[in-house]
Formats: C-alpha cells, structure tokens, sequence
C-alpha cells in the first residue's frame, strides 16, 4: 500500500508542476464589444436592462467569456503545456473528459468600442478524486479578460479527467433514477406547484412583468414583491436542441419507462404568456421536432417521487 500511495503522490506532484504554466496563447477578441452582439444576446436571454441599450450602454457581464471565443472557424490555440497535462492524464488511463463548472468574476463593466485582450494559465490540478463517472483529476483553467490594459473579468473553467469507471452488468445494475432538481427557497413554491400539476409563473406585484425562471426580485424594476400566475400550458418551440451523448438510461428515447436511452429532445418552450421554459418535448421522435412547432403542457410522473412539466405536440 505504500508503494501504491507514493506512485500516487510522484503522479500528482507531476501534475501540480503544471500550475500557473500558460494554458492559452494570448488573445485578443476577434471583435470590439459592439451594440450588435449585446442585442441578439439580450434578445436571445430575453433579457430587457435598459443598462444594456442607449448611448450609455453596457454589455451584460455573463457575455465577459463571448468576447474571448474564437468561433467556429478557428480552434483556440492551446500551449504546449496544457497539451503536455491533457496527455501525461490521457496516457495514465484518464482519457475522458467532462466539463463540471465555471466561475466569473465582473471587475469592471464592458462597453460597446472595447478592445479585448485575455490570457489564460492552468489555475490548479486536483488531488485525486472518486466519482460517480470514475476516479480522475479536475483540472482549473483562468482566463484574465482585459480592456485597455485593465482587468475587467476572470473566467475560471473546470474539467474533469477520468478513468471510467467500470458499469456493473444491465441485469445487475439498479433502476437508473433521473437527476432531481436543485430545490432552495428562491424556487420552491414553483416546485409546490409542480407536485399540484400546475405550472407557475411570477408576475411582480409592482409593475405586473412575469418573469421566469423565479428569482428573488424583479429584473424590470427591481421590486421584491411578487404574486403567481398559473400558466394556460400552450406555447411554442422557441429553439431546441437534440441531446445524443453521453448515455445515460434515466432519460429515454420514448414515453415507455423501459426504453433504452437514446436521443432526445431539448425544447426552450415560450408559453403563451410570453416567458420562456427549458423542457423536454416529448410524444414525438426526436428527429420531428421543430422551431415553431406548438405544444402543450404535461405533467409526467417519472417515479415514486418526481413529477416534472414536459411538453408534448399540438395545442388542447
């Protein structure tokens, strides 16, 4: 056992050799921040700031990583450092990989003119960790975004290295259950809803705007007191997107519990009322949902204990 735990540490001290080595070639963006982009964003986030329009405009902070992407024509240029990391994990048996989380930090606002400029280094490597997908790394990048010389955002992403862990058997393995949803005290009047098969929106009691997902105060004019208005169940597919991979049986190709997994579908729904859902649209193949197509709401009871409000095609 002490000499399995010193191959270990001699593992991870080579891999903590890397930290605060370059993970990216230094960038600049491939556009200034410009009035363009702020608005099909804010349209796309259905977000409606009056901060985010006008002479004296600001771009969103969550947009802080869209001015760093290099796009679909060109591949981010990585150091050899940050190849050198993926492939010492890749040749120890830690060759898949999963993104886990980001962080942002908003120093300073952007405003449309800015030029962008961001370097990044490899922040940190984990000591060894057990997941459920296997035993791995989690490996820390930090982008440093800047605009004139000053920093103006941090953007800290995190992947997970891993050897897969070994699946038991399909006849020996337990049901797959479907991920529950984070329930805390700014939402749980939804999900109260939810178990009741009602699906509910809040509307501010100050100015009447609706709003969802639910939060803790009103993105319009900022008040904090809110009522609820149940939502009819009709709308619309605003985008969708198709779910291939990874696999994983507690979501399934079909409405039969017992289906294998496969493909599925993604829908953000706009509902009647004008505020939009991310749902799965169900009741139809995969490959026959569309933009535009008119759905309505369901309630689907998953197992003993979860209910979730999916959306099947045509209207009541």
């Amino acid at each position: 056992m002490n000499g399995e735990r010193e191959v270990h540490e001699e593992f991870e001290a080579r891999l903590k050799a890397y930290e605060g080595r370059p993970a990216a070639a230094t960038g600049v963006g491939r556009d200034p921040v410009n009035e363009p982009m702020i608005r099909h964003w804010c349209e796309a986030m259905g977000d409606t700031n009056p901060a985010y329009t006008g002479p004296d405009a600001i771009a969103p902070p969550t947009m802080l990583q869209a001015w760093t992407m290099a796009g679909l024509s060109r591949r981010p240029e990585r150091t050899a450092a940050y190849d050198e990391l993926l492939g010492l994990l890749d040749e120890s048996g830690h060759d898949a990989v999963v993104a886990t989380d980001c962080e942002q930090e908003y120093l300073r606002p952007l405003r449309p003119g800015d030029e962008v400029t961001f370097d990044s280094v490899i922040e940190s490597v984990s000591g060894r960790k057990t997941t459920k997908l296997g035993t791995g790394y989690f490996v820390t990048t930090r982008t440093d975004i800047r605009a004139g010389g000053e920093l103006a955002g941090t953007h800290r992403f995190r992947i997970l290295k891993y050897a897969p862990a070994r699946r038991p058997k399909a006849s020996d393995a337990p049901k797959e259950l479907r991920p529950r949803p984070v329930v805390n005290r700014d939402n749980a009047g939804f999900w109260e809803g939810v178990a009741r098969h009602e699906l509910l929106i809040q509307r501010c009691t100050g100015c009447g705007t609706l709003r969802f997902p639910w939060l803790p105060g009103c993105n319009s004019c900022g008040g904090l007191e809110w009522d609820t208005v149940e939502a009819s169940g009709e709308g619309t597919v605003y985008s969708y997107v198709v779910m291939h991979h990874p696999p994983f049986p507690a979501f399934t190709a079909s409405d039969h519990a017992a289906a294998a997994a496969g493909p599925f579908a993604v829908g953000l729904i706009e509902l009647a009322e004008g505020v939009r859902i991310i749902s799965n649209v169900v009741g139809v193949p995969y490959d026959e949902v569309r933009v535009g197509m008119p759905v309505r709401l369901c309630f689907r009871q998953y197992d003993d204990e979860l209910v979730l409000p999916v959306f099947r095609e045509g209207t009541r």
